[in-house]
């Protein structure tokens, strides 16, 4: 009796585990910085290649950091969306153009607008591994103090930004002293 329980119990453990993964949003990837500070790092503007910004520069605001490469689909088909939450000028959208041409970014911008109060350029993806960035786009949450407070990874959408963002955003604008 005992032989035919053995397979049957990894059999249910295996159903049990398959159930819960069907059940589980695949653009919610739990993000060691959830919680703790943004990585220190200082990059060159896209469009003032000569003006540096990072992190201690934004310190002080809550705001979204927004990874995106020309070379990627996906950030084609969220920009009109970030382009929306630019105009609703709720919260500064900052870009992170990753291993891109920075010329291609630009042009890029000029086509399709630029939804970012500033873009950065991380050419060789070196702070994006800081980042733990996985690809793109990837949206980054951050407080007045510098903390990763969400982390999205897939194109941002007018329900996501309504559903998981905006409440953050005014649970943290609501507890600035």
């Amino acid at each position: 009796m005992s032989r035919f329980l053995a397979p049957i119990l990894i059999l249910v453990v295996l159903v049990g585990f398959f159930f819960i993964g069907l059940h589980k949003n695949p653009n919610i990837v739990p993000s060691p910085l959830i919680g703790k500070p943004a990585p220190q790092y200082e990059l060159p503007l896209l469009l003032k290649p000569g003006e540096t910004l990072g992190t201690e520069k934004l310190l002080g605001q809550v705001y979204l950091l927004n990874v995106w490469g020309t070379w990627c689909f996906a950030c084609r088909a969220e920009h009109g969306v970030l382009m929306e939450i630019a105009r609703q000028n709720i919260v500064p959208i900052y870009g992170f153009n990753s291993r891109d041409d920075p010329q291609k970014a630009r042009q890029w911008l000029a086509d399709l607008g630029d939804p970012y109060v500033a873009s950065m350029v991380d050419t060789d993806g070196l702070v994006g591994i800081d980042w733990g960035v996985y690809g793109a786009p990837e949206t980054f949450l951050i407080d007045q103090t510098g903390i990763v407070i969400h982390k999205l990874i897939a194109p941002m959408t007018m329900r996501i930004w309504h559903e998981d963002f905006l409440p953050l955003i005014q649970q943290l604008k609501a507890a600035r002293p």
